[in-house]
């Protein structure tokens, strides 16, 4: 239990790192929550107009989970590994250094998955992109990824990666509560429009 804890505890340290505002401060774009949905992820920044940046937050945000998870499996075991997953997005979604603010958790989710199952990650990413390809909204390519995610880590990874994908699935799901709305009004914006309110 104490590794359990121990690895969560670095996982939500990596995972608090808010790199879409890091960089967008860098890039000399100001505070990237006073533009768009606030949301300090990747589509959000894309909102900037800057693709580099943006493609840089998904990078890093995946990135973060990823090596949470890595870093935990060496320290400790898979359990550890799948503990720090969690925590790594637990970290992402409530910020200490934000007021614990942050973002929805889909990128670093993703990352989470493919470093706990690697086939599992690729088959949640190509849902994503098939449902984006098809709908053109990419709040409704990360909860279909997020639906089957789970199920995809149990096939691939077994027990352990999928009950912490079951969490990690949940908390995203939350965190999409306004776009789910949105979606059932059908006022939920494409892929490239401009929105003051919506984030995947």
């Amino acid at each position: 239990m104490v590794s359990l804890a121990l690895a969560a505890l670095l996982g939500a340290l990596l995972g608090s790192i808010p790199f879409g505002l890091i960089l967008t401060r860098a890039a000399g774009l100001g505070d990237i929550r006073t533009i768009g949905s606030g949301n300090i992820g990747a589509t959000n920044v894309l909102r900037t107009g800057r693709k580099d940046l943006a493609a840089a937050t998904l990078v890093l945000d995946a990135g973060k989970g990823a090596a949470a998870v890595l870093l935990a499996g060496v320290l400790w075991n898979p359990a550890a590994a799948a503990a720090a997953g969690v925590g790594a997005v637990l970290g992402h979604l409530f910020t200490p250094w934000l007021g614990f603010q942050g973002g929805k958790g889909v990128a670093t989710g993703l990352g989470t998955l493919l470093a706990l199952a690697f086939p599992a990650g690729l088959g949640a990413c190509a849902v994503w992109l098939a449902t984006a390809a098809v709908t053109r909204i990419s709040s409704a390519s990360a909860l279909a990824a997020f639906l089957l995610a789970p199920a995809l880590a149990w096939g691939f990874g077994g027990t352990t990666p999928a009950l912490a994908l079951l969490v990690i699935s949940a908390l995203v799901i939350w965190r999409h509560q306004g776009n789910i709305r949105r979606l059932l009004d059908g006022t939920e914006p494409r892929i490239g429009r401009r929105s003051s309110g919506s984030d995947a």
